[in-house]
């Protein structure tokens, strides 16, 4: 049977007035009640009634789009109807702590199952989800398909007391997935199994060869897709030609993020320690996270970021899945990351409050070279090494573009957009559009003299020597292999080293050029030809660093890391009058006593933006709190009264 799509054209704020099911008044009641929101946003309306009402759904939403809501909703609904507990399915520990904590705080009961806990705390919980008093229960794949575990959901199932299966992250399952994991291929069993339960697959990303394969290996087939816009109109996309990648980056950081939360994505161990230190000895708080630390040494980084404010966290992308922290400020990339799913994922990371946030990167001719040279040394098959070439082309060309980013980027996903100039964090393309040359002749040259460089005793180069020939340039080394004496010497003097350099990152990615070795140098393919015959065009962007930012904050880079360390109390997320300013920094500090009172990070107390709007509207009682949207009744009774206290202060 062919799958029914929803393809939801609406952006993720827009909010929808609630399901129109049979189990709407009581979706929107858990909304209200239990989340504090008045409406469901976008999809989640229909989504959330259709699972509550027992259908199979796989739902595609960007990260910050309210996906948990979609499960989290229809399993309080379901528990509410005597159907049990529902079994989220989550590749993280640090994923299922910040879901639980968040829940017990909404006043729902959750729990999770993992390496964290003792015998007796696993066996309390068992207990508990045996007895149906759970609401939700997070576990990892491995340990659901486990003969025990699957035991226990065969009793729960034989009592009608499982209400549903969330399985997040799902594009874990597809080998065409940015973060693939086998444990997952084995959740089909939850389908041939349980065929009566109801299951919601979701994932921030996929395309259409990750989505397909998400259907098949789940069984999904006969599961409704809704497809939100992937559009994050919040997130200001820039990326620059790397020139001294460090000092761009703290540049970046000075100018626009100063005291900000930011992750720094690097793609060795060694880059990540090297930087955070590096950081750290500039005057900005630090920490690198990656999988060779102890595992105490990632937990404590992880925990730090979490709960503190204004942290970098320096990373491997073994950090960041299921990470809710909402107010990210930036996510920056010092590599190429593999594909655009990989980039869209790791950029999503910022800005979940919808509030402004930047995605930067810096990128150059070494990382299109080892990213190709990974994919051409892989054991893979050569079916999937042409679907990872042409995703890095996608993501060069996204590079490369001389056009809208976030166009590229939502085109990728298959979704239409207007060039985002209509927002006020547009793309830096459309903030200073780049001039642009015609590289189809240079691309020409540079051919023709990595073809001389063979017929000139058969040696290969790597790309500095290449380019200091195509200048002019005499080096030792061009004198020692008589390069001057070719033809192609100096026939691109009036081409910049920059703009070889990207002559040659397109040359790569595009599979007109490889690099051999541990030198990296160059060697024609076959269809290097079609370059030289003029059949190739090539119009790239010039090789000149666009501005860090589009100055949304007005800093100077000058400021020392003494002033840095001293702003102790951010700016409110939004605009307010200076009585409220201060209403606000009160209800932080009071905040803050809460968090760590209850060993929680803040934001799932209140978020910033939640805190902002009391600090403006000033509420006078509790009725007045309860309308602020993020207030649900279990948090109305637990602190509405001090939230008055401290605005009377």
């Amino acid at each position: 049977m062919t799958p029914d799509f929803d393809v939801i054209d609406a952006a993720p704020a827009e909010a929808s007035t609630g399901p129109v099911g049979a189990h709407g008044l009581a979706a929107i009641s858990v909304l209200q009640t239990v989340f504090g929101y008045a409406a469901f946003r976008g999809a989640q309306a229909e989504i959330v009634d259709h699972v509550c009402a027992g259908g199979d759904a796989l739902v595609l939403m960007p990260t910050g789009g309210g996906k948990s809501l979609c499960y989290q909703v229809p399993a309080i609904v379901r528990h509410r109807a005597d159907q049990g507990v529902a079994i989220v399915v989550s590749p993280l520990i640090a994923l299922m702590h910040d879901q639980v904590g968040a829940l017990e705080e909404a006043g729902v009961h959750a729990a999770y199952l993992n390496s964290s806990l003792t015998s007796e705390d696993a066996q309390r919980i068992e207990r508990e989800m045996m007895g149906g008093r759970l609401v939700l229960l997070y576990a990892a794949p491995e340990r659901i398909t486990t003969p025990r575990f699957l035991a226990q959901l065969d009793s729960l199932h034989e009592r009608g007391l499982l209400s549903l299966f969330a399985i997040d992250e799902a594009h874990c399952v597809s080998q065409w997935g940015h973060d693939f994991r086998e444990d997952y291929l084995s959740l089909n069993v939850l389908h041939e199994r349980y065929p009566g339960v109801p299951r919601i697959a979701l994932t921030a990303t996929a395309d259409d060869l990750t989505r397909a394969d998400i259907i098949e290996r789940l069984q999904l087939e006969e599961a409704r897709i809704f497809i939100s816009s992937f559009d994050r109109p919040n997130i200001r996309y820039g990326i620059v030609e790397k020139d001294n990648a460090r000092a761009q980056l703290l540049r970046f950081i000075q100018d626009e993020h100063d005291g900000d939360a930011g992750i720094v994505y690097c793609q060795s161990r060694k880059k990540v320690d090297e930087t955070a230190a590096w950081l750290s000895s500039e005057g900005i708080t630090a920490l690198p996270y990656h999988a060779g630390l102890d595992a105490d040494v990632r937990r404590r980084h992880q925990d730090r970021f979490l709960r503190e404010e204004g942290l970098v966290m320096v990373a491997t992308i073994a950090f960041g899945m299921g990470i809710d922290k909402p107010d990210v400020r930036f996510v920056a990339h010092l590599d190429l990351p593999k594909n655009i799913e990989s980039y869209y994922q790791e950029t999503g990371r910022a800005g979940r409050d919808g509030l402004p946030a930047d995605a930067w990167m810096t990128y150059g001719l070494a990382d299109v070279v080892n990213q190709r040279r990974m994919i051409d040394d892989s054991p893979a098959g050569d079916e999937f090494k042409r679907g990872q070439v042409g995703k890095l082309e996608a993501l060069l060309a996204l590079a490369e573009s001389h056009d809208c980013r976030r166009v590229r980027l939502l085109a990728y996903f298959g979704e239409a957009s207007p060039p985002c100039t209509r927002f006020q964090n547009a793309c830096d393309n459309c903030l200073s559009p780049p001039v642009t040359w015609n590289a189809t002749e240079a691309a020409r040259k540079a051919l023709s003299c990595i073809y001389r460089f063979h017929q000139n005793g058969g040696q290969r180069f790597g790309a500095g020597h290449l380019i200091d020939v195509l200048r002019g340039k005499v080096t030792d080394k061009v004198t020692q292999h008589g390069h001057a004496s070719l033809s192609t010497f100096g026939v691109g003097a009036d081409v910049s080293e920059g703009q070889w350099r990207a002559v040659l990152r397109q040359l790569i990615a595009l599979g007109h050029l490889r690099t051999e070795g541990e030198y990296h140098t160059l060697e024609l393919t076959a269809s290097a030809r079609e370059v030289l015959r003029g059949e190739v065009q090539l119009l790239l962007r010039e090789a000149t660093e666009a501005p860090s930012g589009g100055g949304r904050r007005g800093k100077t880079a000058s400021r020392g890391s003494a002033a840095r360390s001293a702003d102790k109390n951010k700016a409110p997320p939004v605009p307010l009058d200076a009585e409220a300013t201060e209403r606000f920094s009160a209800l932080k500090a009071w905040r803050a006593e809460v968090a760590r009172e209850h060993n929680l990070p803040a934001y799932v107390v209140f978020h910033d933006a939640t805190l902002a709007e009391m600090a403006r509207a000033q509420p006078q009682s509790l009725d007045d709190i309860a309308q602020i949207s993020g207030v649900g009744a279990k948090k109305l009774e637990a602190y509405g009264r001090e939230i008055l206290r401290v605005l009377e202060s």
